[in-house]
């Protein structure tokens, strides 16, 4: 069985546009991942960083895969560690390539490793807005219509690219 899955992209650190490039490839080539699409790029401020960091570079990308949806979250995390992902207790560091697993079908779990949709969708413009442009019809369980989840995220600094 196939599913449709949206994982987001963020990079801060190094040069993004590059990490970016790097990463459609490394996803097109996972056994078991189709790349549908990438959507447009932003420009964002960090949220709730204590410290001074660049903005970010972000984007959506649109797979369809037959593996799980743990499958596909040890897969990104794969690509993040090539990349030098570190991660730490901090919270919300600058790095240099940042993949989340949004949204897997309709699919809504709760595990020690993968939450989804991922749980704090409904608040990122950085999120909401490539998700529009991907599919503006697009619902998120337990959430509702990207297009109406926009409203409220609308004073996000965001800038398309």
């Amino acid at each position: 069985m196939t599913n449709i899955a949206y994982i987001g992209f963020g990079s801060n650190l190094g040069d993004s546009m590059a990490i970016l490039a790097m990463t459609k490839n490394e996803i097109d080539a996972v056994e078991g991942f189709s790349l549908k699409k990438l959507s447009p790029l932003y420009r964002t401020k960090p949220i709730d960083v204590t410290d001074s960091q660049d903005d970010y570079i972000n984007a959506v990308f649109e797979i369809e895969t037959i593996l799980d949806a743990e499958v596909v979250l040890q897969e990104l995390t794969n690509i993040e560690n090539r990349h030098g992902r570190s991660r730490c207790e901090v919270k919300n560091i600058a790095r240099t390539l940042d993949l989340d697993l949004l949204l897997f079908g309709n699919k809504k779990m709760k595990s020690k490793t993968l939450i989804l949709p991922h749980p704090r969708i409904y608040q990122r413009a950085f999120v909401l807005f490539p998700l529009f442009d991907l599919s503006p019809e697009l619902e998120i369980p337990g959430q509702g219509n990207v297009q109406t989840l926009l409203d409220n995220v609308r004073d996000q600094e965001v800038e398309q690219l």
